[in-house]
């Protein structure tokens, strides 16, 4: 079967209806969400930073008060640019990252395919021309003997307990067990 374009179930103009829709409450949260930003700018400069009383101030205190003014604007300017270094250095390392991932999936390993070469041919393409007798790995193989189990005779189980029983068959216990 040919898989085509799926219809859509959904009318073309009950599809322009939804979309506009969306778009009118996208443009709705997104000046809710401006407007919020703004109350919140307002609020916390207004925590940050006194109102300036200059009425009633002297020249040589309004120097003072500028002087100050201009060393707070020192340290939040020195502040500004380290965050701004550290934000570009992490952009940076994301995006580095980001093409590492992309190459990583890019790349694709190829299927393995099962070659049959021989132990002499797999020699000489390993080691070249220094292996001039072939090799027979199975004369080398190690061969293992089973050792045979050892059989305990069996006998009347009557002669054994006459014979284990009392000091004598106990004394033979503990020798045995040294």
């Amino acid at each position: 079967m040919s898989e085509g374009p799926k219809k859509t179930k959904i009318s073309a103009s009950r599809r322009l209806a939804l979309k506009t829709k969306l778009l009118k409450a996208a443009s709705v949260m997104l000046d809710k969400e401006k407007e919020e930003i703004k109350l919140e700018r307002e609020t916390s400069l207004s925590e940050r930073v006194p109102p300036l009383q200059l009425s009633g101030l002297s020249m040589q205190d309004l120097q003072t008060l500028c002087r100050e003014l201009h060393l707070k604007i020192d340290v939040v300017d020195e502040e500004r640019y380290d965050i701004n270094a550290k934000v570009d250095k992490n952009n940076k390392e994301i995006e580095t990252l980001s093409m590492k991932i992309f190459e990583m999936r890019k790349m694709k390993r190829p299927a393995l395919k099962r070659v049959k070469i021989s132990a002499d041919a797999m020699l000489g393409a390993l080691l070249g021309s220094k292996l001039k007798e072939s090799v027979d790995f199975k004369a080398n193989l190690k061969t293992v003997k089973k050792e045979e189990e050892k059989k305990e005779e069996v006998t009347d189980w009557r002669k054994n307990v006459e014979a284990m029983s009392g000091m004598e068959g106990r004394k033979k216990l503990f020798n045995a067990g040294q």
